[in-house]
Protein backbone atom coordinates (compact mmCIF):
# COMPACT_ATOMS: atom_id res chain seq x y z
CA UNK A 1 0.00 0.00 0.00
CA UNK A 2 2.73 2.33 0.87
CA UNK A 3 4.83 1.75 -2.34
CA UNK A 4 1.19 1.98 -4.24
CA UNK A 5 1.08 5.87 -2.48
CA UNK A 6 4.42 6.26 -3.59
CA UNK A 7 4.24 5.79 -6.93
CA UNK A 8 0.78 8.02 -7.02
CA UNK A 9 2.77 10.78 -5.67
CA UNK A 10 5.79 10.35 -8.20
CA UNK A 11 3.63 10.04 -11.56
CA UNK A 12 3.69 13.05 -13.67
CA UNK A 13 0.07 13.33 -14.37
CA UNK A 14 -0.87 14.02 -10.49
CA UNK A 15 -0.04 17.95 -10.41
CA UNK A 16 -1.92 18.48 -13.90
CA UNK A 17 -5.08 16.28 -12.58
CA UNK A 18 -5.33 17.83 -9.57
CA UNK A 19 -4.84 21.57 -11.30
CA UNK A 20 -7.69 20.00 -14.04
CA UNK A 21 -10.26 19.37 -10.90
CA UNK A 22 -9.13 22.86 -9.12
CA UNK A 23 -10.31 24.30 -12.21
CA UNK A 24 -13.36 22.46 -12.79
CA UNK A 25 -14.35 23.63 -9.81
CA UNK A 26 -14.12 27.41 -10.31
CA UNK A 27 -16.17 27.11 -13.55
CA UNK A 28 -18.82 24.92 -11.69
CA UNK A 29 -18.57 28.17 -9.16
CA UNK A 30 -19.11 30.16 -12.20
CA UNK A 31 -22.09 28.09 -13.89
CA UNK A 32 -24.28 25.91 -11.66
CA UNK A 33 -26.60 27.77 -9.32
CA UNK A 34 -27.48 25.11 -6.62
CA UNK A 35 -26.95 24.36 -2.94
CA UNK A 36 -23.24 23.92 -3.37
CA UNK A 37 -22.40 26.68 -6.13
CA UNK A 38 -23.28 30.03 -6.95
CA UNK A 39 -23.62 30.40 -10.26
CA UNK A 40 -21.85 33.47 -10.58
CA UNK A 41 -18.79 34.48 -12.22
CA UNK A 42 -18.51 37.60 -9.55
CA UNK A 43 -17.83 35.29 -6.86
CA UNK A 44 -15.83 33.01 -8.88
CA UNK A 45 -13.44 35.13 -9.65
CA UNK A 46 -13.33 37.05 -6.52
CA UNK A 47 -12.31 33.62 -4.96
CA UNK A 48 -10.00 32.88 -7.74
CA UNK A 49 -8.27 36.37 -6.99
CA UNK A 50 -7.96 36.26 -3.53
CA UNK A 51 -6.84 32.74 -3.46
CA UNK A 52 -3.79 33.57 -5.76
CA UNK A 53 -2.50 35.57 -3.51
CA UNK A 54 -2.72 33.58 -1.11
CA UNK A 55 -0.45 31.47 -3.57
CA UNK A 56 1.91 34.17 -3.84
CA UNK A 57 1.93 34.33 0.56
CA UNK A 58 2.25 30.36 0.73
CA UNK A 59 5.39 30.68 -1.96
CA UNK A 60 6.72 32.55 0.21
CA UNK A 61 6.09 30.50 3.64
CA UNK A 62 7.52 27.67 1.25
CA UNK A 63 11.01 29.32 0.67
CA UNK A 64 11.30 29.50 4.27
CA UNK A 65 10.04 26.13 5.26
CA UNK A 66 10.24 24.08 2.42
CA UNK A 67 13.93 25.11 1.36
CA UNK A 68 15.70 26.15 4.80
CA UNK A 69 13.50 24.54 7.54
CA UNK A 70 12.45 28.01 9.12
CA UNK A 71 9.40 28.12 11.51
CA UNK A 72 7.73 31.33 10.61
CA UNK A 73 4.83 32.10 12.97
CA UNK A 74 4.46 35.25 12.22
CA UNK A 75 3.12 35.51 8.51
CA UNK A 76 0.39 37.89 9.52
CA UNK A 77 2.96 41.22 10.67
CA UNK A 78 4.88 40.54 7.24
CA UNK A 79 1.48 40.39 5.42
CA UNK A 80 0.28 43.65 7.30
CA UNK A 81 3.85 45.24 6.94
CA UNK A 82 3.63 44.59 3.29
CA UNK A 83 0.06 46.08 3.13
CA UNK A 84 1.07 49.11 4.49
CA UNK A 85 2.92 50.24 1.33
CA UNK A 86 0.28 51.03 -0.77
CA UNK A 87 -0.86 53.71 1.68
CA UNK A 88 2.66 55.19 2.05
CA UNK A 89 2.96 54.89 -1.37
CA UNK A 90 0.02 55.41 -3.20
CA UNK A 91 -2.08 57.60 -1.48
CA UNK A 92 -1.58 61.78 -2.32
CA UNK A 93 0.19 63.64 0.61
CA UNK A 94 -2.41 64.86 3.05
CA UNK A 95 -2.72 68.52 2.67
CA UNK A 96 -1.22 70.41 5.68
CA UNK A 97 0.22 66.93 7.54
CA UNK A 98 3.46 67.48 6.02
CA UNK A 99 3.78 71.45 7.48
CA UNK A 100 2.57 70.48 10.83
CA UNK A 101 4.97 67.82 11.74
CA UNK A 102 6.68 65.81 8.62
CA UNK A 103 9.90 67.50 8.53
CA UNK A 104 10.15 66.30 12.18
CA UNK A 105 8.93 63.24 11.87
CA UNK A 106 11.12 62.12 9.60
CA UNK A 107 14.44 63.44 11.42
CA UNK A 108 12.96 61.88 14.30
CA UNK A 109 13.12 58.11 12.47
CA UNK A 110 16.73 58.93 11.34
CA UNK A 111 17.42 59.92 14.80
CA UNK A 112 16.23 56.78 15.91
CA UNK A 113 18.44 54.73 13.25
CA UNK A 114 21.26 56.57 14.40
CA UNK A 115 20.73 55.92 17.44
CA UNK A 116 20.61 52.18 17.04
CA UNK A 117 23.96 52.09 14.34
CA UNK A 118 25.71 54.34 16.54
CA UNK A 119 25.18 51.28 19.82
CA UNK A 120 26.20 48.90 17.32
CA UNK A 121 29.31 50.87 16.36
CA UNK A 122 30.15 51.39 20.24
CA UNK A 123 29.75 48.06 21.10
CA UNK A 124 31.70 46.81 18.37
CA UNK A 125 34.72 48.91 19.22
CA UNK A 126 34.40 48.71 23.59
CA UNK A 127 32.28 45.93 24.30
CA UNK A 128 31.16 47.68 27.29
CA UNK A 129 27.39 47.05 27.92
CA UNK A 130 27.02 50.40 30.07
CA UNK A 131 28.75 52.89 27.03
CA UNK A 132 25.77 50.79 24.64
CA UNK A 133 22.99 51.40 27.31
CA UNK A 134 24.30 55.30 27.71
CA UNK A 135 23.76 55.43 23.91
CA UNK A 136 20.49 53.91 23.63
CA UNK A 137 19.27 56.04 26.29
CA UNK A 138 20.36 59.31 25.17
CA UNK A 139 19.55 58.49 21.72
CA UNK A 140 15.89 57.32 22.71
CA UNK A 141 15.40 60.87 24.62
CA UNK A 142 16.47 62.53 21.26
CA UNK A 143 13.75 60.51 19.70
CA UNK A 144 11.05 60.98 21.87
CA UNK A 145 11.59 64.80 21.92
CA UNK A 146 11.06 65.35 17.91
CA UNK A 147 8.85 62.25 17.36
CA UNK A 148 5.98 63.11 19.77
CA UNK A 149 4.88 66.63 18.80
CA UNK A 150 5.51 65.72 15.21
CA UNK A 151 2.62 63.06 15.89
CA UNK A 152 0.27 64.87 18.16
CA UNK A 153 0.66 67.98 15.36
CA UNK A 154 -0.03 65.38 12.49
CA UNK A 155 -3.31 63.32 14.37
CA UNK A 156 -4.59 66.66 14.73
CA UNK A 157 -4.73 67.89 11.02
CA UNK A 158 -8.18 67.50 10.46
CA UNK A 159 -8.78 64.16 12.42
CA UNK A 160 -11.79 63.86 11.20
CA UNK A 161 -11.40 62.87 7.27
CA UNK A 162 -7.08 62.15 8.06
CA UNK A 163 -5.05 62.84 10.59
CA UNK A 164 -2.18 60.77 8.92
CA UNK A 165 0.45 61.38 6.91
CA UNK A 166 -0.59 60.53 3.95
CA UNK A 167 1.45 59.10 0.73
CA UNK A 168 3.36 60.14 -2.26
CA UNK A 169 0.88 59.40 -4.30
CA UNK A 170 3.17 57.26 -6.76
CA UNK A 171 1.95 54.39 -8.67
CA UNK A 172 0.26 52.00 -6.81
CA UNK A 173 1.88 48.43 -8.62
CA UNK A 174 5.28 50.34 -7.43
CA UNK A 175 3.36 49.92 -3.99
CA UNK A 176 3.71 46.34 -4.81
CA UNK A 177 7.70 45.93 -4.83
CA UNK A 178 7.53 48.41 -1.69
CA UNK A 179 5.62 46.13 0.41
CA UNK A 180 8.00 43.46 -0.27
CA UNK A 181 10.74 46.00 0.90
CA UNK A 182 9.21 46.56 3.52
CA UNK A 183 8.70 43.03 4.59
CA UNK A 184 12.35 42.14 4.14
CA UNK A 185 13.71 44.61 5.84
CA UNK A 186 11.67 43.22 9.07
CA UNK A 187 12.44 39.57 8.31
CA UNK A 188 16.33 41.38 8.46
CA UNK A 189 16.08 42.85 11.27
CA UNK A 190 14.18 39.70 13.27
CA UNK A 191 16.60 37.36 11.58
CA UNK A 192 19.71 39.15 12.95
CA UNK A 193 18.84 38.33 16.32
CA UNK A 194 16.72 35.12 16.02
CA UNK A 195 18.77 32.85 13.34
CA UNK A 196 21.34 31.02 14.99
CA UNK A 197 19.94 29.79 17.90
CA UNK A 198 17.36 27.31 18.44
CA UNK A 199 14.92 26.89 15.91
CA UNK A 200 12.16 27.38 18.65
CA UNK A 201 13.61 31.10 19.22
CA UNK A 202 12.94 32.36 15.62
CA UNK A 203 9.41 31.00 16.13
CA UNK A 204 8.61 32.83 19.13
CA UNK A 205 10.67 35.93 17.66
CA UNK A 206 8.61 36.09 14.71
CA UNK A 207 5.44 35.84 16.52
CA UNK A 208 6.22 38.42 18.69
CA UNK A 209 7.27 40.63 15.72
CA UNK A 210 3.89 39.95 13.87
CA UNK A 211 1.62 40.81 16.84
CA UNK A 212 3.92 44.12 17.34
CA UNK A 213 3.11 45.04 13.56
CA UNK A 214 -0.11 44.78 13.64
CA UNK A 215 -0.63 46.74 17.47
CA UNK A 216 1.56 49.24 15.95
CA UNK A 217 -0.91 49.64 12.73
CA UNK A 218 -3.63 49.62 14.58
CA UNK A 219 -2.43 52.46 17.35
CA UNK A 220 -0.34 54.73 15.47
CA UNK A 221 -3.20 57.08 13.59
CA UNK A 222 -0.46 59.29 12.03
CA UNK A 223 0.31 56.47 9.79
CA UNK A 224 -2.37 54.80 8.57
CA UNK A 225 -5.30 55.89 10.91
CA UNK A 226 -4.99 52.98 12.79
CA UNK A 227 -8.59 51.31 13.62
CA UNK A 228 -10.37 54.25 11.79
CA UNK A 229 -9.17 52.37 8.30
CA UNK A 230 -8.24 53.88 5.32
CA UNK A 231 -10.40 53.64 2.11
CA UNK A 232 -10.27 54.81 -1.67
CA UNK A 233 -6.71 52.89 -2.09
CA UNK A 234 -6.02 53.78 -5.78
CA UNK A 235 -6.55 50.59 -8.14
CA UNK A 236 -4.35 49.24 -10.88
CA UNK A 237 -7.68 48.56 -12.89
CA UNK A 238 -11.11 50.46 -13.82
CA UNK A 239 -13.45 51.24 -11.83
CA UNK A 240 -17.01 49.69 -12.76
CA UNK A 241 -18.94 52.88 -12.76
CA UNK A 242 -16.42 53.98 -15.34
CA UNK A 243 -17.25 50.55 -17.26
CA UNK A 244 -21.14 51.01 -16.77
CA UNK A 245 -20.79 54.58 -18.23
CA UNK A 246 -19.03 53.65 -21.20
CA UNK A 247 -21.26 52.88 -24.16
CA UNK A 248 -18.98 50.62 -26.36
CA UNK A 249 -18.77 48.55 -22.99
CA UNK A 250 -22.03 48.19 -22.03
CA UNK A 251 -22.46 47.22 -26.44
CA UNK A 252 -19.45 44.60 -25.31
CA UNK A 253 -21.00 43.23 -22.22
CA UNK A 254 -24.86 42.30 -23.99
CA UNK A 255 -23.15 40.77 -27.03
CA UNK A 256 -21.72 38.58 -24.54
CA UNK A 257 -25.18 38.14 -22.62
CA UNK A 258 -24.52 39.66 -19.97
CA UNK A 259 -26.09 43.15 -18.01
CA UNK A 260 -23.60 45.53 -17.92
CA UNK A 261 -23.52 45.92 -13.86
CA UNK A 262 -22.59 42.11 -13.95
CA UNK A 263 -19.97 42.36 -16.97
CA UNK A 264 -18.15 45.52 -15.35
CA UNK A 265 -17.49 42.99 -12.28
CA UNK A 266 -16.25 40.55 -14.23
CA UNK A 267 -14.01 42.62 -16.28
CA UNK A 268 -12.47 44.42 -13.43
CA UNK A 269 -12.03 41.20 -11.86
CA UNK A 270 -10.53 39.52 -15.48
CA UNK A 271 -7.86 42.39 -14.71
CA UNK A 272 -6.73 41.97 -11.21
CA UNK A 273 -6.14 38.02 -12.29
CA UNK A 274 -4.29 38.95 -15.04
CA UNK A 275 -2.03 41.44 -13.38
CA UNK A 276 -1.76 38.73 -10.20
CA UNK A 277 -0.80 35.75 -12.73
CA UNK A 278 1.64 37.64 -14.18
CA UNK A 279 3.04 38.38 -10.52
CA UNK A 280 2.67 34.35 -9.52
CA UNK A 281 3.97 33.44 -12.65
CA UNK A 282 7.36 35.21 -12.14
CA UNK A 283 7.95 34.22 -8.42
CA UNK A 284 7.25 31.04 -9.62
CA UNK A 285 9.77 30.65 -12.46
CA UNK A 286 12.68 33.03 -10.43
CA UNK A 287 12.12 30.20 -7.13
CA UNK A 288 12.22 27.14 -9.52
CA UNK A 289 15.59 28.44 -11.22
CA UNK A 290 16.41 29.49 -7.21
CA UNK A 291 15.71 26.18 -6.24
CA UNK A 292 17.38 24.13 -8.84
CA UNK A 293 20.88 26.25 -8.61
CA UNK A 294 23.25 25.09 -6.74
CA UNK A 295 21.97 27.75 -4.26
CA UNK A 296 18.61 25.91 -3.70
CA UNK A 297 20.97 22.65 -3.75
CA UNK A 298 22.73 23.95 -0.77
CA UNK A 299 19.91 24.84 0.71
CA UNK A 300 18.21 21.96 0.88
CA UNK A 301 21.23 20.42 1.97
CA UNK A 302 21.29 23.09 5.05
CA UNK A 303 17.80 22.23 5.44
CA UNK A 304 18.34 18.40 6.01
CA UNK A 305 21.55 18.43 7.73
CA UNK A 306 22.82 21.42 8.97
CA UNK A 307 25.79 19.99 10.98
CA UNK A 308 27.26 18.13 7.79
CA UNK A 309 26.60 21.27 5.78
CA UNK A 310 28.83 23.28 8.61
CA UNK A 311 31.30 20.92 8.03
CA UNK A 312 31.61 21.49 4.63
CA UNK A 313 31.98 25.13 5.55
CA UNK A 314 28.71 26.50 5.15
CA UNK A 315 27.91 29.70 6.74
CA UNK A 316 24.53 28.37 7.43
CA UNK A 317 23.04 31.37 9.87
CA UNK A 318 23.82 33.78 6.78
CA UNK A 319 21.80 31.50 4.29
CA UNK A 320 18.88 30.86 6.61
CA UNK A 321 18.96 34.80 7.25
CA UNK A 322 19.31 35.09 3.47
CA UNK A 323 16.08 32.62 2.53
CA UNK A 324 13.80 34.47 5.37
CA UNK A 325 14.59 37.74 4.18
CA UNK A 326 13.56 36.45 0.48
CA UNK A 327 10.38 34.90 1.69
CA UNK A 328 9.38 37.30 3.57
CA UNK A 329 9.74 40.16 0.75
CA UNK A 330 7.60 37.42 -1.10
CA UNK A 331 4.83 37.87 1.71
CA UNK A 332 5.26 41.78 1.62
CA UNK A 333 4.29 41.78 -1.96
CA UNK A 334 1.17 39.66 -1.38
CA UNK A 335 0.56 41.86 1.42
CA UNK A 336 0.58 44.45 -0.82
CA UNK A 337 -1.31 43.08 -3.39
CA UNK A 338 -4.26 41.88 -1.13
CA UNK A 339 -4.67 45.92 -0.15
CA UNK A 340 -4.23 46.73 -4.14
CA UNK A 341 -7.53 44.50 -3.99
CA UNK A 342 -9.52 45.12 -1.46
CA UNK A 343 -9.19 48.88 -1.45
CA UNK A 344 -9.18 49.34 2.03
CA UNK A 345 -6.40 49.31 4.74
CA UNK A 346 -8.20 47.57 8.13
CA UNK A 347 -5.53 46.63 10.77
CA UNK A 348 -7.91 45.01 12.85
CA UNK A 349 -8.86 42.44 10.03
CA UNK A 350 -5.18 40.89 10.78
CA UNK A 351 -5.49 37.94 12.51
CA UNK A 352 -3.07 35.39 13.11
CA UNK A 353 -6.10 32.56 12.37
CA UNK A 354 -6.76 33.53 8.50
CA UNK A 355 -3.27 34.85 8.22
CA UNK A 356 -1.10 32.27 9.81
CA UNK A 357 -2.59 29.16 10.27
CA UNK A 358 -4.65 28.77 7.21
CA UNK A 359 -1.28 30.07 4.95
CA UNK A 360 0.40 27.02 7.22
CA UNK A 361 -2.38 24.58 6.11
CA UNK A 362 -2.23 25.82 2.31
CA UNK A 363 1.57 24.94 2.42
CA UNK A 364 1.35 21.75 4.41
CA UNK A 365 -1.60 19.99 1.85
CA UNK A 366 -0.44 21.11 -0.96
CA UNK A 367 3.54 20.28 -0.33
CA UNK A 368 6.22 22.09 1.61
CA UNK A 369 9.44 22.47 -0.73
CA UNK A 370 7.56 22.20 -3.82
CA UNK A 371 6.26 25.50 -5.43
CA UNK A 372 3.95 24.79 -7.62
CA UNK A 373 2.08 22.04 -4.85
CA UNK A 374 2.04 25.64 -2.74
CA UNK A 375 0.00 27.29 -5.40
CA UNK A 376 -2.13 24.00 -5.39
CA UNK A 377 -2.84 24.26 -1.70
CA UNK A 378 -3.17 27.90 -1.57
CA UNK A 379 -6.19 28.30 -4.05
CA UNK A 380 -7.62 24.96 -3.01
CA UNK A 381 -7.37 25.37 0.81
CA UNK A 382 -9.13 29.34 -0.03
CA UNK A 383 -11.59 27.84 -2.05
CA UNK A 384 -12.84 25.35 0.46
CA UNK A 385 -12.39 27.83 3.49
CA UNK A 386 -14.96 30.29 1.47
CA UNK A 387 -17.30 27.71 -0.19
CA UNK A 388 -17.45 25.92 3.72
CA UNK A 389 -19.08 29.02 5.42
CA UNK A 390 -22.11 27.82 2.83
CA UNK A 391 -22.10 24.09 2.96
CA UNK A 392 -20.89 24.04 6.94
CA UNK A 393 -25.00 25.32 7.55
CA UNK A 394 -26.33 23.45 4.43
CA UNK A 395 -24.94 20.30 5.91
CA UNK A 396 -25.68 20.81 9.31
CA UNK A 397 -29.30 21.92 8.12
CA UNK A 398 -29.89 18.30 6.82
CA UNK A 399 -28.51 16.89 9.40
CA UNK A 400 -30.43 18.14 12.52
CA UNK A 401 -33.54 18.43 10.43
CA UNK A 402 -35.07 15.30 11.80
CA UNK A 403 -34.15 16.68 15.69
CA UNK A 404 -37.44 18.16 17.41
CA UNK A 405 -37.59 22.07 17.89
CA UNK A 406 -35.88 23.21 21.01
CA UNK A 407 -32.55 24.20 22.49
CA UNK A 408 -30.19 21.95 21.14
CA UNK A 409 -31.02 21.88 17.55
CA UNK A 410 -31.22 25.55 18.16
CA UNK A 411 -27.51 25.89 18.97
CA UNK A 412 -26.15 23.51 16.70
CA UNK A 413 -27.87 25.72 13.55
CA UNK A 414 -26.50 28.66 15.17
CA UNK A 415 -22.70 26.99 15.43
CA UNK A 416 -23.07 25.78 11.80
CA UNK A 417 -20.96 29.22 10.69
CA UNK A 418 -18.26 27.74 12.69
CA UNK A 419 -17.99 24.21 10.67
CA UNK A 420 -14.87 26.17 8.24
CA UNK A 421 -12.76 25.25 11.15
CA UNK A 422 -13.90 22.07 11.48
CA UNK A 423 -13.54 21.82 7.78
CA UNK A 424 -10.02 22.91 7.42
CA UNK A 425 -8.96 20.61 10.50
CA UNK A 426 -10.50 17.59 8.63
CA UNK A 427 -8.93 18.23 5.08
CA UNK A 428 -5.19 18.80 6.83
CA UNK A 429 -5.85 15.42 8.73
CA UNK A 430 -6.49 13.61 5.56
CA UNK A 431 -4.20 14.75 3.76
CA UNK A 432 -1.20 14.32 6.90
CA UNK A 433 -3.14 10.40 7.12
CA UNK A 434 -3.00 9.79 3.42
CA UNK A 435 -0.50 12.36 1.40
CA UNK A 436 1.94 13.04 4.44
CA UNK A 437 4.21 14.62 2.08
CA UNK A 438 1.13 16.61 0.53
CA UNK A 439 -0.68 16.55 -2.59
CA UNK A 440 2.28 17.69 -4.80
CA UNK A 441 5.79 16.29 -2.76
CA UNK A 442 9.11 17.47 -3.02
CA UNK A 443 10.85 16.01 -5.64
Amino acid sequence: MSSNRQAAASSPWRAPVLFAILAALFVLEGTVRNGMFSGSWNTSLAILNMGLISAITALGVNMQWGYAGLFNTGVVGFLAIGGLAPVLVSLPPVEGAWAAGGPRLILSLLVGLGTLALARIVYGRTRKVWTVALVLLVGFVAYRWLFDPAVTAIEANDPARTGNIGGLGLPILLSWLVGGAFAAAAAWAVGKVALGLRSDYLAIATLGIGEIIVAVMRNEDWLARGVKNIAAIPRPVPYETELQQNPAFADFAAGWGFGVAEASGIWVKLCYMSLFLVVLLVIILLAELALKSPWGRMMRAIRDNETAAEAMGKDVTARHLQVFVLGSAVIGVAGAMMITLDGLLAPTSFNPLRYTFLIWVMVIVGGSGNNWGSVLGAVLIWFLWIKAEVWGPNLIGVLVGPLPDGDIKAHLLGSAPHMRFIAMGLVLLLVLRFAPRGLVPEK
